[in-house]
């Protein structure tokens, strides 16, 4: 019994992506987590800092590479907002939103 499908279909898609490695997971979990909170349904605002607190990630820079490469990979579709004040807005590709 699957209770967490959007999970379940994460893992199964990385499970042949030699390209994702334990700093993607633990941003995309970060990312899955904020998705939940927000009710489930795309898209979600973040916080750069918030994520990279529940990710455990120090650095800016790894953040940064992860993000644009789980962009690039086709994971999610990150629009990043140039204002330091407001979020930036992640959309989590491949996940059933609820109606």
């Amino acid at each position: 019994m699957d209770i967490f499908p959007p999970l379940t279909g994460f893992y199964a898609a990385i499970a042949a992506d030699t390209r994702i490695g334990a700093s993607h997971i633990s941003i995309y979990m970060a990312l899955l987590q904020q998705w939940n909170v927000n009710g489930g349904s795309n898209p979600v605002k973040i916080e750069r800092a918030l994520i990279m607190k529940a990710a455990k990630i120090s650095a800016r820079q790894t953040y940064n590479k992860c993000i644009n490469q789980l962009q690039e990979y086709g994971y999610i579709i990150y629009q990043p907002c140039s204002n330091q004040f407001e979020a930036s807005v992640i959309h989590l590709k491949n996940i059933e939103m609820k109606t």
